[in-house]
């Protein structure tokens, strides 16, 4: 495996011109391979004022300590660079954010100083397409403090094949915990804070463009804004599954379920009561 070395964290937006060009270009048919390569910002120490401003949109405390989740979102930087400039198979603004898992193993301070690394998983099968994921490691020193998989699907013609779908064995007991009012500028306010300006995102006229009638909530926010709502163990995984689109602006319900150590939790529509968001948080 190939493995490319970042003295400092890459800017989002240097990624975009790649982009671009996928609009242009059609990617070459055949057997689509992932690259094999490994991304990794050697040393780093996050900036605290870009900390709690993303605090602020999501809902976070300035507490001294990193939300885990932030951590994935600095990873999704080197996601975009490694879509743009290895020989990714796919078209990247047709990518669909279905899945989020993090771990965390200890809280993360503030000042301490990291290594943020991220590669691809495995293609795997899926009922509309492929998905994959990438792979996300920070370590501090030598030990693993967080890891996080984000799963994408590329659409495309299906062989009839389908990856092994997870199933609860249980509908959770959901309790409503909170009524939200998401307002009409979350996307452009999470875009500015994430590094994230996907059009469909930032306003209602560049969502139309891609077939949404409203601009719709950023996946990563909406997990990050459940979990801001939680209180957290200083060691847990929270997983979450990405349903419907959240239209800008919305009322939606946020729903936990608890069970021992453990918290299921769903934001759904407060109107037609349709899920945009599943998540488990589990203590370890």
């Amino acid at each position: 495996m190939k493995t490319r070395h970042f003295s400092q964290l890459p800017k989002p937006y240097m990624a975009y011109p790649k982009v671009i060009q996928g609009l242009i270009f059609k990617k070459p048919k055949g057997e689509k391979v992932l690259p094999q390569v490994e991304y990794v910002v050697d040393s780093f120490n996050v900036d605290q004022k870009h900390l709690k401003a993303y605090n602020q949109v999501c809902g976070f405390k300035n507490n001294g300590y990193i939300p885990a989740i932030y951590l994935a979102v600095l990873s999704q930087s080197l996601q975009m660079h490694m879509m743009g400039q290895e020989p990714f198979p796919f078209p990247v603004l047709g990518l669909v954010h279905i899945r989020n898992q993090v771990k965390q193993m200890r809280k993360v301070g503030v000042n301490e100083t990291l290594t943020l690394s991220c590669k691809y998983g495995a293609l795997e099968p899926h009922d509309k397409g492929v998905q994959f994921d990438f792979i996300t490691t920070v370590k501090v020193g030598n030990e693993v403090v967080v890891e996080a998989l984000t799963t994408y699907l590329a659409r495309q013609k299906t062989d009839g094949k389908t990856a092994p779908k997870l199933v609860e064995a249980t509908t959770p007991d959901y309790q409503p915990n909170a009524v939200w009012e998401v307002s009409e500028n979350t996307g452009r306010r999470y875009a500015m804070t994430s590094g994230d300006f996907n059009l469909i995102h930032i306003h209602a006229v560049t969502a139309k463009a891609f077939g949404f009638k409203q601009a719709i909530a950023h996946g990563m926010w909406s997990k990050a804004r459940a979990l801001a709502s939680i209180t957290l163990p200083d060691a847990y995984e929270a997983d979450v599954w990405f349903k419907l689109p959240m239209y800008l602006p919305s009322t939606v319900d946020f729903m936990t379920a608890t069970d021992g150590v453990n918290t299921a939790f769903l934001i759904r529509n407060s109107k037609n009561q349709k899920p945009h968001v599943t998540g488990q948080l589990k203590a370890l």
